[in-house]
């Protein structure tokens, strides 16, 4: 992989050009990755093709605001972890509370101050980091421990053995109990008996019956 694609991707949404340009030399500095939409149609639009991973977005905008797109991006599983920043000249405290409401983690006032941006800017991009490990750390986890739990059945059927009474065949549960080998199936498995009699068993335990069906099958000519 190249260096330069190891860098943070940041979108920078804002529809005065000025602003593009100053916040684009204050990231430049830092070596990230730039992309930059003039509006919220234009952002929404982006996002389809590349996942940037801070979204630097200012709020009054025409056609769409900041709000309504922060809000848009929420609401997709495939962007609503991006964290972002809003960019705001707007300094009251309910314009800051909606603003974190509709989700976003930080804002930043206009003018910009460099070494402010860049503090916020460093330190959403390492909690972002930090979460993505955390997700890659437990996806992992979970397909460990279905491996071991796929492994560790499959353990157990190959190396799994029945008590069985070598005289009346009878099975010893996993409680002590001696059961009849039906019986001992039947709370095991969803198997279904239909009860018969082998010709081995038929001579030995009904030999009248078994005479009469071998002369039945054989009649003399």
């Amino acid at each position: 992989m190249d260096r330069d694609e190891k860098k943070p991707v940041i979108l920078i949404v804002d529809d005065v050009p000025k602003n593009l340009e100053v916040l684009g030399i204050i990231l430049k500095r830092e070596d990230y990755r730039i992309s930059v939409a003039t509006g919220g149609e234009q952002a929404l639009a982006i996002v389809t093709e590349i996942v940037p991973d801070l979204i630097l977005l200012d709020i009054m905008m025409p056609n769409i605001d900041g709000y309504e797109v922060c809000k848009k991006l929420k609401e997709s599983p495939h962007t609503r972890d991006i964290p972002i920043i809003f960019l705001t000249a707007k300094t009251e405290t309910q314009d800051i509370v909606h603003g974190f409401r509709v989700g976003a983690v930080d804002y930043i006032t206009k003018p910009f101050n460099s070494a402010e941006l860049l503090a916020r800017v460093h330190t959403h991009l390492e909690l972002k980091a930090v979460k993505d490990n955390q997700q890659k750390l437990i996806a992992g986890q979970k397909q460990l421990i279905a491996k071991l739990e796929d492994a560790l059945a499959q353990v157990k059927q190959l190396s799994g053995f029945i008590p069985i009474c070598s005289h009346c065949k009878k099975i010893r549960n996993d409680e002590g109990f001696w059961q009849q080998v039906e019986e001992f199936v039947a709370n095991h498995t969803e198997a279904q008996f239909s009860h018969g009699i082998c010709p081995e068993c038929l001579r030995r335990l009904y030999p009248q019956v078994a005479e009469r069906i071998i002369r039945k099958e054989n009649p003399k000519p």
